[in-house]
């Protein structure tokens, strides 16, 4: 099944299923996140019961983010597109070993979610605009310290997910050790729809990696493609250790990170030494294709300038402690000791 989240004059966000014949309305009180927690049975007697009604033309549809997620992680789990950021951002060859202990994640604003033909809006001071080309995992139950298999079995679908990144404000921000945190936090791109778990089974390879072809364009000129069964480790494997000692809930979203060979700017001009494709411009259109879930576009804007913020307040705070002790020391009165005054 294709879920969709579409915007009713009527009524506002509806839920619906992607048919051949167009989007077939589910009753307007359940949102996506409440039809997730029901479980993909559930999704599927709704579609039964709305079976026959008429459907939507889907080209007169506008669609939405297909959900309001709980959560979003986004993961790193290609080790081509580490090399090559590595190398754009930190000026650092090769990949750090601990990358290869485990599938590394950061949380992102579950509030920035955008949907199809959506404009994007970089950060008024980011010069470095770049896309991310991903695929992202819809969790349909609660887990804790989940197994494989547990894992498996919460997977409720998957969807197409751009995670929009100012690359300069990344760069500068992580050289304090912390983030990204401005770099990312403006948009993330969720759509079109989702497809449910059962409908990519086909694409599994022996290892249980999706074998699909993923693609970007920018103004229709292909930039990257790579397959997503290129990545170190499969979705239930990030699922499994989002939950480590951890809690994964129904509508969390766990991105795939970028797929390689081009899946973003910045990993080619890591490799190129130079701005090769140039960064993205206002204007620019953004197409990510992923083979059996569709296709999703957006376009680059810019924020309007925003105000300045107060500069570090330096302080002498050795000196601050010494005068502090001192003034301490003459708030005491006389005859009284310092172990008295502890007992007061």
């Amino acid at each position: 099944m294709r879920l969709a989240s579409y915007h009713d004059p009527g009524s506002g966000p509806r839920v619906g299923l992607v048919t051949a014949d167009g989007l077939q309305p589910f009753p307007p009180a359940i949102t996506m996140r409440e039809l997730i927690a029901r479980g993909l049975d559930e999704a599927r007697a709704l579609a039964e019961r709305t079976a026959g009604e008429p459907t939507l033309p889907l080209a007169e549809v506008r669609l939405l983010s297909p959900l309001e997620p709980a959560s979003v992680r986004d993961f790193v789990a290609f080790e081509e597109h580490v090399q090559g950021v590595r190398r754009s951002i930190d000026g650092v060859a090769g990949v750090p070993q601990a990358w290869y202990d485990a599938p590394t994640f950061y949380f992102t604003n579950p509030h920035a979610i955008i949907g199809p033909d959506e404009q994007v809006a970089f950060p008024s001071r980011c010069e470095a605009r770049d896309f991310e080309l991903e695929v992202a995992v819809v969790v349909g139950r609660e887990l804790r310290s989940a197994t494989l298999d547990e894992a498996g079995e919460a997977i409720f679908g998957y969807t197409i997910m751009n995670d929009w990144s100012a690359r300069d404000l990344q760069s500068r921000e992580m050289q304090v050790s912390l983030g990204p945190a401005k770099g990312k936090d403006f948009a993330t791109t969720l759509g079109p729809w989702i497809v449910t778990a059962d409908e990519l089974d086909p694409y599994r390879d022996e290892d249980g990696f999706l074998d699909l072809w993923c693609s970007v364009t920018v103004n229709d000129v292909e930039v990257g493609r790579d397959l997503l069964s290129n990545m170190g480790w499969t979705f239930e494997t990030m699922i499994a250790y989002a939950s480590r000692d951890s809690l994964v809930r129904p509508g969390d979203v766990l991105g795939s990170g970028t797929t390689g060979n081009g899946g973003c700017l910045a990993e080619l001009w890591g490799r190129r030494g130079q701005q090769d494709p140039p960064s993205l411009q206002p204007g620019d259109v953004v197409t990510l294709s992923v083979e059996g879930i569709g296709t999703v576009s957006n376009t680059i804007t810019v924020c309007p300038e925003v105000p300045s913020l107060p500069p570090f307040r330096q302080r002498d705070t050795a000196a601050r402690r010494q005068a502090g002790a001192v003034n301490a020391d003459a708030s005491r009165s006389p005859g009284r000791s310092s172990a008295d005054e502890r007992t007061l």
